[in-house]
């Protein structure tokens, strides 16, 4: 029975540190810096897409607008 629970609590164990220092860590990291990335790299909408607001900027100024 001893030897049941020490297997389990092995696995635990290494499931746990699996989780925290597996391979999705790296993906959850940037890679300049190393550290912890706080947005995922799924699609961006378009209030944050920087060309977007840029092309919509001068679409909406006009060609003879200046700054």
């Amino acid at each position: 029975m001893t030897f049941l629970l020490a297997i389990v609590g092995l696995a635990a164990i290494g499931f746990l540190l699996w989780r925290a220092f597996g391979p999705a860590l790296a993906e959850r990291r940037d890679t300049t810096t190393g550290r912890p990335t706080s947005r995922s790299h799924g699609p961006v909408g378009p209030d944050d897409d920087a060309d977007f607001l840029r092309d919509l900027d001068r679409r909406t100024r006009g060609p003879n607008d200046e700054l």
